[in-house]
């Protein structure tokens, strides 16, 4: 048996995502989207994931016609309150505050789009529990800065697994790209082919 994967574009300049797919053996290249990543008023965190996972994958693959773009967006559920990367140092520490000795939902929307041809997308959510941190804790993680380009304030495949207690559901969902449901996708597609 083996593997034929058609190169596509990851539209992410997470280095959390590219790693994922690298240790796959999965071959592409980076052409990061930029959207505006503001939530509307009254949009779930899975609507909100998924729109800003059709809008990234939609903006590269108009750019890159004929190619498949594979597009992701994670957001961290807390109370009720979505929570994105924090702006500073000051943001992660009260993303961690609300976050420790509790669980919490992360949500990641991704879109596989090809120009306006045929598309796969879903919401992936794994529920997450964090141990109870001190705020001495807190604050030596937010010095790492590992906290700082992450949704909700850690990594859970870095030095933040060292808080994470329990994982429910799918970790790569967690690191920020669900492997299993984007490879049911990248088959349906033809994308991947698994050959005699």
């Amino acid at each position: 048996m083996r593997t034929k994967v058609e190169r596509f574009i990851l539209a992410s300049s997470s280095p959390r995502r590219q790693e994922l797919l690298k240790r796959i053996g999965f071959e592409f290249d980076v052409v990061p989207a930029s959207v505006s990543e503001l939530a509307r008023e009254g949009e779930s965190p899975r609507d909100f994931a998924l729109r800003m996972a059709r809008e990234k994958a939609g903006q590269v693959a108009g750019r890159h016609p004929g190619r498949w773009v594979v597009a992701a967006d994670t957001v961290v559920l807390i109370d009720g309150e979505m929570l994105g990367k924090p702006q500073s140092e000051a943001e992660a520490v009260e993303m961690l505050s609300k976050l420790r000795g509790r669980t919490h939902i992360v949500t990641t929307g991704f879109c596989i789009a090809k120009g306006g041809g045929p598309m796969f997308e879903g919401v992936v959510e794994s529920r997450v529990e964090m141990v109870n941190l001190s705020d001495d804790e807190v604050r030596w993680y937010v010095s790492t800065g590992e906290p700082l380009d992450k949704a909700g304030a850690y990594g859970v495949q870095g030095i933040g697994a060292m808080f994470i207690k329990r994982v429910v559901g799918s970790y790569t969902n967690v690191v920020g790209l669900p492997l299993a449901e984007l490879m049911e996708g990248m088959k349906k597609l033809g994308i991947v082919r698994f050959e005699p």
